[in-house]
């Protein structure tokens, strides 16, 4: 199993097939528009910006577990992410990251890198998941790392 084995949708409601991105290093990150940590959004704009001509994909991950602070539906999340926060990259549907309604996806990444090295679970908003260009796992941030601090590993799988 690797990344290119999942289907999600987007907050738009669209199918996205991720094996469509086969060749393209890819940032899931799960978000919330009412967190602390939503001023990262800005950072993870300017990586986007900066590299997705260079092959990185961004993945938005709406989720409302950590004390409520994703409310929105995903339509309306979406508009906050654009009109607040000046995000253009992708955005999916709100999904579940822990507990037992876990979201498959969300299975296999932290499967495949555990916090700590033994923690299953995501432990706030905005962790983060780096998968190489043939869709596997590489890396891991916590929700406190900001997006400028992985850069240098990004670049380490961009054309």
């Amino acid at each position: 199993m690797n990344l290119y084995s999942f289907k999600l949708k987007t907050s738009a409601g669209e199918i996205l097939d991720l094996s469509n991105l086969k060749g393209k290093a890819v940032l899931i990150v799960n978000i919330a528009t009412k967190c602390s940590l939503r001023t990262q959004f800005a950072g993870l704009e300017k990586l986007h910006e900066d590299y997705k001509d260079d092959g990185l994909v961004i993945l938005g991950v709406p989720c409302n577990q950590f004390f409520g602070q994703e409310p929105n539906d995903n339509k309306d999340m979406s508009k906050v992410c654009q009109m607040n926060h000046g995000v253009t990259f992708q955005l999916l549907e709100k999904l579940k990251v822990n507990g037992q309604n876990t979201h498959p996806l969300y299975k296999w990444l932290k499967k495949e890198k555990r916090a700590l090295g033994f923690l299953p679970t995501i432990r706030w908003n905005f962790g983060k998941f780096l998968i190489s260009p043939e869709g596997e796992v590489i890396n891991r941030f916590s929700p406190w790392t900001k997006p400028e601090k992985m850069e240098s590993s990004i670049l380490n799988y961009l054309k």
